[in-house]
């Protein structure tokens, strides 16, 4: 009886399969933006920010007169005077961005799946940036019409073809945004949800008030380029106009 050997054949070497997801910046962009839109504090904050900038303005145009002691200012800083409150709740909004995912432990999940930092940070700060300008802003341009409702016989009738009034809603928007920008950084540096708030308080809100009481040139001059002094000059532009 004849057995016939038979030589197996060599082994292929193993296919690597693509991964069926790659990380790419549209995709880490999307990540961040559901995670934004799916917390409960995004909507609280952006609509406690609504709620104080129309109720602010609505009280300052009903209660305004002619001839008063506000006549000297401007009808944009009047009417959206309540955005000096509404921009608190967007930079707390800013911090637990960052800082809150340190806090509840999601961070691990956003750099598990996103292990590089920085794409994670400048997505959150890209969907940031577009979230609050846009609410702000629709915020404040809704603010300046019903305000007018009650100022349109006074000396602060104003309108948006008026020159450099639309300029100085948009840029009341930039401003608060910016300094969420602000906080939103000092979050995702010390990962801390009140350390941030105190850090931006202390740092940002009362330094520049500390340090404008200095009878310096030089520390008048730093003054100007402080956030605070920086996003208020924004809302200021009408002036040059």
């Amino acid at each position: 009886m004849t057995t016939t050997s038979h030589t197996p054949a060599p082994a292929s070497a193993p296919t690597r399969q693509a991964p069926p997801y790659r990380i790419t910046p549209a995709r880490v962009l999307r990540s961040e933006w559901h995670k934004l839109r799916s917390l409960r504090s995004t909507w609280i904050t952006l609509a406690t920010a609504a709620a104080l900038v129309l109720g602010v303005g609505l009280i300052m145009g009903g209660t305004y007169t002619s001839g008063g002691g506000d006549a000297d200012v401007d009808t944009v800083v009047l009417t959206l005077y309540g955005s000096l409150l509404g921009q608190l709740c967007a930079i707390v909004l800013g911090i637990l961005v960052t800082a809150g995912e340190y806090a509840t432990g999601m961070i691990r999940s956003s750099l598990t799946a996103v292990p590089a930092r920085l794409p994670v940070l400048w997505a959150k700060a890209a969907v940031f940036t577009a979230t609050v300008f846009t609410v702000m802003f629709a915020i404040a341009l809704t603010t300046f019409a019903a305000a007018q409702l009650f100022l349109h016989d006074t000396d602060q009738a104003a309108a948006f073809t008026d020159p450099g009034v639309l300029r100085a809603v948009a840029g009341n928007a930039a401003g608060i945004t910016l300094l969420s920008l602000v906080a939103l950084g000092l979050g995702s540096l010390l990962r801390s949800v009140p350390g941030a708030i105190g850090a931006f308080i202390g740092g940002v809100m009362i330094l520049p008030e500390v340090l404008g009481m200095l009878p310096y040139d030089v520390v008048e001059r730093a003054l100007t380029y402080f956030p605070t002094q920086a996003a208020g000059a924004l809302v200021l532009q009408r002036s040059l106009f």
